[in-house]
């Protein structure tokens, strides 16, 4: 059977463009056409300053919104990433075959660690070696897909380089995993700045909607979307990106295609109005079950612990045979 990894960084609230890009697939999807594991990966998010505090319960929180959005324990496994040792053990082989200008040429490093530099902050060394412990996170456990957005393609990219160099030096030990990306118009933007894609740990939540943001909340932030000064509504995602990235919203939560809805619309108020509505109305089950499941964490530990157990069973195995592929001595 095909075997699916993927996760979810506890760097900030969970938001809608998380749930439409990725969660809500892995519910509809991939929980039942594959062997699931789905995880927070709580280690990523150490790799920036960060309160201790805050990390615990944004894991804890986006474990039960992963649940309450439909993913079903039964059918897929979720579970802590640093409840389970081997990532971090493997992530130290796979560092000795990585080498630092490959993981300098990650987008993503160039991004942050500029940011850091120009705020006056260090850069940690974890956040240079995180797409080799996001390589660790996939190779453990012989993942055979790993769905992810076009602006983690990459990583998942060093991971196949990583299998094959190890399998090339030291034995075939991994499976060479291959990107499943989001369908086009998964990808949702930030509605003040729609060339950005709408992420947990943007720098004003004004144009970001958090799945438990309240719902005047939401239809405040979406009527604020930024769109343009032209007449009419059309779906133009390069001159119009505004107004493309509500229809795309909107398409997301109703199943319409875009181009189809813009030709409802004469101005892009109405066209607010509803998709401020649409989103409301998808995530009101959502809001309601992690309601529930915030009344019983001893519920969400539970599953929590069990999928880390399973979690173990699948990675243990390939860890260690790494762990003599590469001439490590077996422990007595």
């Amino acid at each position: 059977m095909t075997r699916i990894f993927s996760g979810i960084k506890p760097s900030g609230h969970v938001t809608l463009g998380n749930y439409l890009g990725a969660v809500r697939r892995w519910v509809e999807v991939d929980q039942h056409r594959a062997e699931a594991l789905f995880c927070v990966v709580d280690l990523h998010a150490l790799t920036v300053d960060h309160d201790p505090a805050r990390v615990r319960r944004l894991s804890r929180q986006a474990a039960s919104l992963l649940l309450a959005a439909g993913l079903d324990p039964r059918l897929c496994t979720v579970f802590a990433q640093s409840h389970v040792a081997e990532h971090a053990r493997l992530s130290c082989l796979l560092e000795c075959v990585a080498s630092e200008a490959e993981a300098r040429r990650m987008a993503e490093y160039a991004e942050r660690a500029g940011a850091a530099r120009r705020a006056g902050r260090g850069v940690r060394l974890s956040l240079l070696t995180y797409p080799v412990l996001m390589a660790a996170d996939i190779l453990g456990y012989r993942a055979d897909e790993v769905p992810v957005g076009d602006d983690q393609a990459e990583h998942v990219e060093l991971a196949r380089e990583l299998a094959v160099r190890f399998n090339q030096r030291y034995g075939a030990v991994f499976v060479v995993p291959r990107v499943t990306l989001s369908p086009v118009g998964a990808r949702v933007m930030d509605l003040r700045e729609p060339a950005v894609a709408m992420g947990k740990s943007s720098a004003s939540a004004a144009g970001v909607v958090y799945l438990l943001d309240e719902p005047e909340v939401i239809a405040r932030k979406v009527m604020a979307a930024v769109t343009d000064d032209e007449p009419g509504v059309s779906y133009d995602r390069e001159g119009r990106a505004g107004l493309a990235n509500l229809l795309e919203i909107l398409s997301a939560c109703t199943g319409k295609e875009p181009q189809v809805l813009a030709e409802s619309y004469g101005d892009a108020e109405a066209l607010k109005r509803d998709t401020a509505e649409a989103v409301v109305e998808a995530l009101r089950p959502l809001r309601a079950r992690h309601a529930g499941l915030s009344a019983d964490p001893g519920y969400v530990d539970g599953v929590l612990r069990e999928g880390a157990a399973r979690a173990r069973e699948l990675a243990r195995p390939t860890v260690d045979a790494a762990y003599r592929a590469i001439g490590l001595l077996p422990p007595g």
